[in-house]
Order: structure tokens, then C-alpha cells, then sequence
């Protein structure tokens, strides 16, 4: 295996590889030491033996129709920090027709929707393969979709790059290494850099500035100062990037290991303010008295808190992690805070009602970035239930109570108790200690009360068909106003027989002035 092209820039001499062991606790995704050049080769090494097939053939398959063929990317990167994948990214010489009509003779499936940016797809067996024709693209000063061309090289294909670590190539056949621009020592120092100057590649793509915020967060990498300044520089650029594509971004970027990581770069870089404003605008000024916690500071922990209890999610819900529901709820339960904050004559600070308001926000922001209507839905009505539990006290509500709080919680019940856990963030031992207790009380009386009763599938002892005979009523207003008051019944006493029901019901209807049962137009009877 040879690399092409120096890892190490001219004029950057400081730049050494750490020749120190790397330990179980320095792992290639963890944040922090160095990685050894010795082990990065390593790495890549036992990874190309592993796909070695499918670079064999496909290589072969390219160079005797006469193009050129490279892995690239993502998965060069994720080889050398010794991560697994099926799913491999090629460039290559050959145009999209003429790799489609390769792709056709080797795959088992095919697909072309990427074919107007030169990309082609297939499956092979567990491989899945897009070859995407070497290309420059670039975004016109107001545009917000790139204008892609064709380029004729390999090296210029990896110029046009987001990062050097993800500038690496690998020719084949033959396992040739082309770093251009030293990828290979960025990886090792866990760094991102860009091929070019940044200014110049965020022009190109403005998307790349919350990409390095996202690489940072999945990798664990610190972001070069050049390119933090011109991030910060040409934060305003972010704005011609659709909302979609942003959401993606900051998806990803959520849901990956180091969340906080990419969360701090935007923040301190200005993207947040013009793609999730909600987050630096925790940044309250303190008071002098510090009369109440850092919000911002409080909110990333608590993030880091709901992603920790994500196991539990997994085990009561069959909820796998990354959850960005449970997580992007951590992050904008407090949204409401700025907006709510008064200082009180006795010298504390109140945020009455920063669950509504929260709640609020965070359905237009998650609206504005074009998440899904079940999205939006879930974390908002978790940022709008994240207070609820502190009205339990030491444990004084009644079963009634706790009925209501697993029916306004509906199908984000335990998303909610891993957002309520998570939110207690004080350094008080004897207080955290305390409040946990509480709450394994609370998720205790709720598991006793589902056995007995099926709360999550908690409804009237009548459905609409027999209020309607019952009090011979036709479909209308009436029947859903007596379905509430025979709901609000059953969570307060619980289940109840036909019987009684249909008496609590009678009883009801006439007290509101109501005909006789079976007199009131509907034609039923008893």
C-alpha cells in the first residue's frame, strides 16, 4: 500500500504524529489524544483486506472499460479510524450512462436518483455501492442548489472537497493511498481542515460550515481556527441553504456521540442564530447574585444526561439509540426561558409557564426546518410536559392525577420520564438523590395502575354507539361532550361497570337539562 501526495503540509514542520501507544480509552472516535501513524496504516490495512473483494471487482471491471476508479470519502476516513462499513462511496473517469451500464452487468438492484449530480447506485449481496462521476460544483452567490460539472481528475474531484479527511482517496485496483492534502496526519491529530482555504469552500458550499459542526460531533475532532473564523466570518452565507437540507445537517449532528461539541461551534460561531436561534438565546445574562443556573450550560448537560438513559428507551420502548426525538427535546426544553424570566421583588427570578412557551417555539422552529408533523408533535408536547412532575411533590397525587399525566403523555410516556430524569441537574447529592426517588415512585404507581388498568389504551366505559342509545341522541356535538365528561370520569375513579356508567351518564344529561333518555330524537332505547 503506498500513499500519493504528502501528509504533511509545507511549513506546518510542528505537526508530528504521537508515537505513544494508543489505549482502550483513546479510541479512534474519542475526542482527545492523537492517533499514531503506525495504527492509522493498520487500520486501513485490515479494512481494505475486508472489502478487498469488492474493490477487486470493481476495479477490474472499470479499468478493462477503460475509467478510472477510487474509494473516497467517508468510508477512506472511517477505515483508517478502524470503523466498519457495507456502504462504499466511488469516484470515477466515466460518465453516469457509462457507469450505469457497469453498475447493470455487476449489482443485484440499481438505481439512479442521484443521477443529476453523477451518481449511481446498487446493491451487491450486504454491499451497497454509488459511484458518482468526478465532479466540481459550486453555488452561485444566491442560488440554493449547486451547479454541478464534470471534472476530469481525481485530484481535482478531492480539491473540491468539504475537509482533508475527507480528501483521501483509494485507486483501484492496486490499494493506492492519493492525500493530496494530508489527510492522513489531519485524521491522525484529529483535526478538520479544509483542501483549499475555508472561505473559499464555504462559498462554495455553505452547508460545509455546519458540516465541520457535525463531523466535529461524530468524530470527536477539534475544528481548525481558520476554519472556525471563516465560519464565523460567513455565518450569514448559511441563509440560501434550504431548510431542509439544514435540518438534515443538524439531525445528524444531534444524534451523534459528541453532540455538544458541534452544539459549542455553532453557538460560538453565529450559525445557531440564523438556524436554531432558540439555543444561543439561553446564553441569559446572569445576575450578580447568580439568583438562578446557567440555562444554556444546564441544557447541554441535560442532553448529555437523556443521552446517557437512552438504554432505558431501548429496553421499556423498543426505542433504539440515537433517539433525536428524546434528544432534540432535551435540547429545547427551556426554550421558553429568555422569554419568561422576571426578577422578583424578593429577589428571585420566576419562568412562569416556560413550558408553553417553550413549546410554542419549538413547534415553529422544528415547523421552519420542515420536520414532520409526528416530529413536531413529539417534541413539542415533551417540552410542554417537562415540568409536570414537579407538581407530584413527595408523592401526593392521586391515582387520578397519575392517570392524567400518562394520558396527556400518550405515546411519549417514556420519553418523557428519560426527559424529566435528565433535567435534574443539580450538584446537590441529597437533592438529585432525592428527586430520583421520587421519581421511581411515580414510574412505580404507573406500572401498577397500567397491570391493573391498560392506561395507555385508556378510555370511556361507553363508546360514542352506546351514548347515543343511551341517551337517544343522534352523531353531533352532544355525544362528544358527554365522551369527555365520561373520560374525565374514568380517570377519575377508574374503571367502571356498564351499569354504573350508564346511571353517571343519565345523570349528567339531565343535570345539564337534557330529554329523557330515549326521548331525544336518536330513536334508541335501552
Amino acid at each position: 500500500m503506498r500513499v500519493v501526495g504528502s501528509p504533511v503540509r509545507v511549513g506546518d514542520p510542528a505537526r508530528t504524529l504521537d508515537s505513544s501507544p494508543v489505549t482502550d480509552a483513546d479510541s479512534p472516535t474519542a475526542p482527545g489524544t492523537p492517533l499514531r501513524l503506525v495504527d492509522v496504516q493498520a487500520a486501513v490495512s485490515a479494512e481494505l483486506d475486508r472489502i478487498g473483494p469488492v474493490l477487486d471487482e470493481l476495479g477490474a471491471l472499470f479499468a478493462d472499460a477503460g475509467h478510472e476508479l477510487a474509494l473516497v470519502g467517508g468510508p477512506v476516513r472511517d477505515a483508517m479510524l478502524g470503523r466498519r462499513s457495507n456502504d462504499l462511496d466511488f469516484t470515477t473517469s466515466a460518465r453516469p450512462e457509462q457507469t450505469d451500464k457497469l453498475l447493470r452487468a455487476w449489482g443485484d438492484a440499481w438505481w439512479d436518483m442521484g443521477r443529476d449530480f453523477g451518481t449511481i447506485g446498487c446493491r451487491k449481496g450486504d454491499w451497497v455501492v454509488e459511484v458518482t462521476t468526478y465532479r466540481s460544483e459550486a453555488y452561485e452567490r444566491d442560488s440554493r442548489k449547486p451547479e454541478v460539472q464534470y471534472g476530469d481528475s481525481l485530484a481535482g474531484d478531492l480539491g473540491r472537497r468539504d475537509f482533508t479527511v475527507n480528501a483521501m482517496a483509494v485507486r483501484v485496483p492496486g490499494n493506492e493511498i492519493e492525500d493530496p492534502y494530508g489527510g492522513v496526519m489531519d485524521l491522525a491529530h484529529k483535526v478538520l481542515r479544509t483542501p483549499g482555504t475555508p472561505e473559499q469552500s464555504f462559498s462554495d458550499d455553505p452547508l460545509r460550515m455546519m458540516r465541520a459542526a457535525r463531523f466535529a460531533a461524530q468524530l470527536g475532532f477539534t475544528v481548525a481556527p481558520e476554519v472556525v473564523a471563516a465560519m464565523t466570518e460567513m455565518a450569514e452565507r448559511i441563509e440560501i441553504i434550504s431548510a431542509e437540507r439544514v435540518r438534515d445537517e443538524l439531525v445528524k449532528l444531534v444524534c451523534a456521540p459528541y453532540p455538544r461539541l458541534g452544539l459549542t461551534l455553532l453557538v460560538e460561531t453565529g450559525l445557531a442564530d440564523r438556524v436554531l436561534p432558540e439555543l444561543p438565546a439561553l446564553k441569559l445574562e446572569r445576575d450578580e447574585h447568580h439568583r438562578h443556573k446557567d440555562v444554556y450550560e444546564h441544557t447541554l448537560t441535560v442532553l448529555e444526561q437523556a443521552i446517557d438513559l437512552e438504554p432505558r428507551l431501548a429496553e421499556r420502548a423498543g426505542i433504539e439509540a440515537p433517539d433525536f426525538v428524546s434528544r432534540f427535546a432535551a435540547l429545547m426544553h427551556d426554550v421558553g426561558k429568555p422569554r419568561t424570566r422576571r426578577f422578583v421583588d424578593d429577589g428571585t427570578v420566576t419562568f412562569h409557564h416556560h413550558d408553553v412557551v417553550g413549546a410554542k417555539l419549538t413547534r415553529k422552529r422544528m415547523k421552519a426546518l420542515k420536520f414532520s408533523n409526528d416530529e413536531v408533535d413529539a417534541v413539542g408536547s415533551l417540552v410542554e410536559l417537562h415540568l409536570r412532575f414537579h407538581g407530584y411533590g413527595s408523592g401526593e397525587w392521586t391515582d387520578s392525577a397519575v392517570r392524567r399525566y400518562v394520558r396527556d403523555a400518550g405515546d411519549q410516556l417514556e420519553r418523557l420520564h428519560v426527559l424529566t430524569r435528565a433535567d435534574c441537574t443539580t450538584r446537590n447529592k441529597r437533592k438529585a438523590d432525592r428527586l430520583r426517588r421520587t421519581y421511581d415512585d411515580l414510574e412505580a404507581r404507573i406500572d401498577r395502575l397500567s397491570a391493573e388498568e391498560e392506561l395507555k389504551a385508556i378510555r370511556p366505559d361507553l363508546d360514542g354507539n352506546q351514548i347515543m342509545e343511551i341517551l337517544g341522541i343522534p352523531p353531533g356535538r352532544e355525544v362528544g361532550e358527554a365522551y369527555k365528561f365520561l373520560l374525565e370520569l374514568r380517570l377519575d375513579n377508574g374503571p367502571m361497570s356498564e351499569e354504573d356508567a350508564t346511571a353517571a351518564l343519565e345523570e349528567w344529561w339531565a343535570g345539564r337539562g337534557g330529554a329523557p333518555p330515549g326521548g331525544g330524537g336518536g330513536g334508541g332505547s335501552r
